[in-house]
């Protein structure tokens, strides 16, 4: 049986590299074969030797939902309810426990601070720079 996350792909070193990162995604890899549009194809040294394919972008946050109000719990106020500074705090909390691995994470947490999607941005570069 498939591990979760992981259709029947070629063994390659690329493959196994990011397995673990399709399953926190709730990703797929796909063989080169059964590549299509909206997939990520996987290249080494030229050759497609697999493919990532993310879930809809419809599809539920899940995890980031919890992580939302875990960080909100942490820091005792809704998150729109904080002030600048909290908010700066509430995303590098969230930045640290991989909120922003996610697809859409940006939008959002942008949603949940009460902020614009590039203010989320510019607290991330100012974490991360």
């Amino acid at each position: 049986m498939a591990e979760r996350g992981v259709r029947r792909v070629p063994d390659h070193p690329l493959v196994e590299a990011v397995r673990e990162l399709a399953v926190r995604l709730d990703a797929q890899i796909v063989g080169p074969d059964a590549l299509r549009r909206g997939d990520v194809p996987l290249v080494w040294e030229g050759e497609t030797v697999a493919g990532v394919r993310l879930p809809p972008a419809e599809a539920p946050a899940g995890d980031l939902d919890a992580l939302l109000a875990s960080v909100a719990d942490e820091l005792g106020s809704p998150l729109a309810e904080l002030g600048r500074g909290e908010k700066q705090r509430a995303v590098r909390l969230l930045e640290e426990r991989g909120a922003f691995a996610y697809r859409k994470s940006a939008e959002a947490v942008a949603e949940a601070l009460g902020v614009t999607r590039f203010t989320v941005y510019n607290y991330l570069n100012r974490i991360r720079g």
